[in-house]
């Protein structure tokens, strides 16, 4: 279990790679007056991980594990993620992540990933740059899909604390709830097939076009 620490480095909520900035459209739902307490923001985060976590994030984890071309899947990610702001929270996180793991977890893969966004050739999505790294790391691919959907929820249910306002308490009750459903994310992604990949609510990808013509916004997304 040597790469246990690495994983708890990687998922940490403090790790720089600005998810603070970032309610990948929650804030649309918020202005509009559909969350605005604990209980309708966990309806919409148990939709957010079904839905787009599970059919593309964690999608294009699997299989970048199984194989498949970065390169192939860093274009797919980029194609599918229609709203404007979700393809840019994506790859300013990624290229964050990127520039920290060539410091931090480096390995030939990852510097071959990064080489080739820098280029210009690849947007550099942070999925792919999780999966990249946690694959070098010797992560198993059912800790990676785990780890990585919780640091996400994780980092939105932060988020929503300070937007909503939610209390402390709320944040952990709704991190304790969420388990549940991240755990049957993992689960159902590595039954999905490729035709799968990118199929996400209509409603969710509506609300985060909203989000650019929003007149007050506390995120980038």
């Amino acid at each position: 279990m040597t790469y246990q620490l690495a994983l708890q480095q990687l998922t940490d909520s403090a790790l720089p790679t600005g998810a603070f900035a970032h309610s990948l459209g929650f804030e649309s739902y918020v202005e509009r007056g559909l969350v605005h307490d604990e209980e309708s923001f966990g309806v919409w985060l148990a939709a957010f991980v079904g839905q787009q976590l599970t059919y593309s994030d964690a999608l294009a984890i699997r299989f970048l594990y199984e194989g498949v071309a970065v390169a192939e899947l860093d274009g797919s990610l980029t194609a599918q993620l229609l709203p404007r702001q979700m393809r840019e929270a994506s790859t300013k996180m990624g290229t964050r992540l990127l520039e920290i793991g060539a410091e931090v977890f480096p390995s030939p893969e990852l510097a071959e990933y990064r080489a080739w966004v820098t280029s210009g050739r690849g947007a550099g999505h942070q999925p792919l740059a999780f999966a990249v790294i946690a694959r070098s790391l010797g992560v198993p691919l059912p800790e990676a899909l785990a780890a990585y959907l919780f640091a996400t929820v994780t980092s939105l249910t932060q988020n929503a604390v300070r937007a909503i306002p939610l209390g402390q308490n709320a944040g952990q009750r709704l991190l304790r709830k969420a388990a549940d459903d991240v755990a049957a994310a993992a689960e159902r992604a590595v039954h999905l097939t490729p035709d799968d990949f990118g199929a996400v609510s209509p409603g969710l990808e509506i609300s985060q076009m909203r989000h650019e013509r929003q007149r007050a916004r506390m995120f980038m997304s």
